[in-house]
């Protein structure tokens, strides 16, 4: 247990961020989810789906919810996959 006032304010703050990582990282694992069924079926609206879901991702990074590389990786793997489907 935290015995100091600024170690309890910590718990009470990192709580929080912890709320918030969660939210956002959910939201960044549904538009990824989506973009990766849109592509895998070859829908119209792929582009789209990758779209936001890079949209998200970046959100993420800026965010500090996750490391920019780890963004720069998934956005490169989404976008490769999208380009081996619509041969662009």
């Amino acid at each position: 247990m935290a015995n100091t006032s600024s170690a309890i304010k910590r718990i009470r703050s990192n709580a929080r961020k912890r709320q918030r990582n969660i939210l956002v990282r959910s939201k960044v694992r549904t538009a990824v989810k989506k973009a990766r069924g849109a592509v895998a079926e070859r829908a119209s609206d792929g582009t789209d789906t990758v779209k936001k879901a890079i949209s998200e991702l970046d959100r993420a990074a800026q965010k500090g919810v996750l490391h920019k590389n780890s963004v720069a990786r998934r956005k490169s793997r989404l976008m490769k996959k999208l380009n081996n489907i619509t041969g662009a």
